[in-house]
């Protein structure tokens, strides 16, 4: 029997061709990580192709997982552990992998014309290329083909089951429990009792074969995290998203329409609204995006909490619907779900691309709220204030995730939902002024002092009619207007009224406990990474500042204070300086761009190195603590957003 070793954290990715079910093996080692009270972070990783040719390199899928006895804020930058199903697997993940590691390979699928799919000359598992490596060459296909022999499937059928039977092995090999996976397939394939019941013996099988097995020395126990207490479930990303909207709509009493079209990495926004009809959600796959929006649009016009989704090259097509709710002062929720481009670019890989598009993106003067998620369980918090804006300032508000928070998974602590502040959609009821002969009158531009907000009349209320429509319009009474001044003027006030909705946007904290001349500024999902590197200059002795921005316009009010307050400031993002050249422009300060363009979020050890030969670190680390994040208690989980002390 193998002896247990206790570790802190591990890194695992699985990878296999895109049939191997790489992606639900992940999912559901997560899943059992996360209920045993790990903390976790995920990165899926798969190709754009629906089916890409067997075996070959564009079809590989992956999907890594990082688990750990304390607060982690990324999914890891290298494996500790790679399971390749495939000879594609293995060479297209091979240069991620660590000298030292383990790498579990499926030894069935090595053969001779699989090798040269992919360019293999000789069988890396025979010919000692691997040696540097903890290699364990194990055939999983037939392994698990025996052990579902019973249930009568075709070969082909059966083979399938070896995903299982891999995970079975590493829940061993971490000492997770198979009971919460053996639930999950019992429902999954509750019509289809043969693969319920194959599945379920191929997982039970693999994890038998760790137990009575010699290939192992050792097998793991990663403790359960010291997290804040709460209720916890694994959330992702984009179902985070869909919880904050419906929220968010029960918390302003309006049912809410979501128009959408299918796009990656946003569909599954979609997916999980459409389950929520109970709760007064009515979700509407248009033809196109540009129906989407238009859909959404008016069920905003008609009193209803409009709202709709898409990633950039849809966002894009709903540019100049989304410039008529700036026209029309009505409430939209837009979320941008980013990846690579431009065009079709990568769109299975994750990127801050969009910035500027979301800033400046539409055609006139068309100023826009933006807000940012920070982590998967944010995008539930961003969901909700951004809807909270939109109904307050009568304006569309976008709100911008990417498929690295999309797609990947983290626990989190459920909010109570009692103490989350109404939203007031505080619908016009009555005329608001008088005509020239003192009748009651209502002016559809007659503004709120404070927020600057017309008034939202929903149509068919006696003594309410108004037009509405993309022309310009009379400051107060709504007429169309072509009169200069009028337009200048309206002009200015819709910007004027975004604007002031700094006053409801705290000021920027800063993370600076040892009175740095750098800082690190982020926004997005670069919070994770940035974090983690920050950790680690820190563990070196090194003195650096962390801070993140989640509303991108309008800035919170300090911002420009703080940046000139630092001899430099390095804002990292995975696109080409977006943020960078915003808050250059905007507060004339040398702010420095690390900018990473590769569909990958960005690498907490490179930016670590950077930062590290940017102030002086005392006890560099050496390779092996270079691939882990350091404990960092003093630092507020993830779980709970981002919260420091003010500068």
């Amino acid at each position: 029997m193998a002896d247990v070793q206790t570790l802190d954290r591990v890194v695992i990715r699985f990878a296999g061709d895109s049939g191997d079910g790489m992606q639900l093996t992940g999912d559901r080692f997560t899943a059992d990580s996360a209920v045993f009270g790990n903390d976790v972070s995920t990165l899926p990783n798969f190709p754009a192709e629906i089916r890409a040719p067997q075996g070959t390199l564009p079809g590989v899928s992956s999907f890594q997982l990082h688990f750990a006895n304390y607060d982690i804020m990324t999914p890891g930058d290298r494996p500790d552990v790679l399971v390749a199903m495939n000879p594609a697997a293995l060479k297209a993940n091979i240069k991620d992998v660590p000298r030292g590691a383990v790498i579990i390979a499926d030894s069935a699928e090595f053969t001779a014309r699989n090798l040269k799919k992919v360019g293999y000359e000789s069988n890396p598992l025979e010919d000692g290329s691997l040696d540097s490596y903890q290699l364990h060459a194990i055939d999983l296909t037939g392994q698990a083909v025996a052990a579902v022999k019973e249930f009568g499937l075709t070969r082909k059928d059966a083979s399938r089951s070896k995903n299982m039977y891999a995970l079975g092995l590493l829940c061993w090999l971490y000492n997770r429990s198979i009971e919460g996976t053996e639930k999950f397939l019992a429902q999954k394939f509750a019509k289809k009792p043969e693969i319920r019941d194959a599945n379920i013996a191929a997982l039970r099988a693999g994890h038998a074969f760790g137990e009575t097995t010699e290939v192992f020395a050792h097998n793991y126990e990663v403790a359960p995290a010291k997290l804040p207490e709460g209720t916890y479930r694994q959330i992702t990303g984009n179902v985070a998203m869909a919880y904050g909207l419906a929220v968010a709509a029960r918390k302003s009493g309006l049912e809410m329409f979501f128009g959408a079209y299918p796009i990656t990495p946003a569909s599954d926004v979609l997916h999980e609204l459409s389950k929520l009809k109970r709760f007064g959600v009515l979700t509407f796959q248009a033809e196109d995006e540009i129906a989407a929006v238009g859909a959404a649009l008016g069920a905003s016009f008609a009193g209803k909490l409009g709202v709709t989704s898409s990633s950039g090259p849809g966002i894009a097509l709903k540019s100049e619907t989304i410039s008529l709710a700036v026209m029309t002062e009505l409430p939209l929720v837009v979320v941008d779900i980013q990846r690579a481009g431009p065009s079709t670019g990568l769109p299975t890989k994750t990127e801050q691309s969009d910035l500027w598009q979301s800033l400046y993106g539409r055609h006139g003067e068309a100023p826009v709220p933006v807000i940012a998620a920070q982590s998967p369980a944010d995008c539930f918090n961003a969901a909700i204030e951004a809807t909270r804006w939109a109904v307050k300032y009568r304006t569309p508000v976008i709100v911008l995730s990417d498929g690295y928070n999309a797609n990947g998974a983290e626990p989190w602590n459920l909010p109570d939902i009692a103490s989350i502040e109404p939203i007031e959609p505080n619908f016009a009821t009555e005329p608001n002024s008088t005509d020239a002969k003192g009748k009651p009158h209502f002016q559809p531009y007659l503004r709120d002092e404070e927020t600057l907000a017309r008034p939202w009349a929903i149509p068919g209320t006696p003594g309410l009619e108004h037009r509405l429509g993309g022309l310009e319009k009379d400051s107060r009474t709504g007429n169309i207007s072509y009169d200069p001044e009028n337009h200048d003027l309206m002009v200015r006030t819709r910007q004027a009224k975004i604007d002031g909705i700094v006053r409801d946007i705290p000021d920027l904290t800063v993370d600076d406990p040892d009175g740095a001349k750098v800082l690190v500024l982020g926004w997005g999902s670069s919070y994770g990474p940035i974090t983690a590197a920050v950790r680690r200059v820190r563990a070196q002795g090194g003195k650096v500042a962390q801070a993140h921005l989640r509303h991108l316009n309008p800035l919170p009010a300090n911002v420009g204070e703080i940046l000139r307050s630092y001899d430099r400031v390095i804002v990292p993002e995975m696109n080409s300086g977006q943020l960078a050249m915003v808050l250059r422009a905007k507060f004339l300060v040398d702010v420095e761009s690390f900018d990473r363009i590769r569909g990958l979020p960005i690498s907490l050890s490179e930016l670590a190195t950077h930062l590290s030969d940017q102030v002086e670190v005392s006890s560099p680390l050496n390779e092996e603590e270079a691939n882990e994040e350091p404990i960092d208690a003093t630092h507020e989980p993830r779980h709970e957003g981002f919260h420091t002390k003010e500068q």
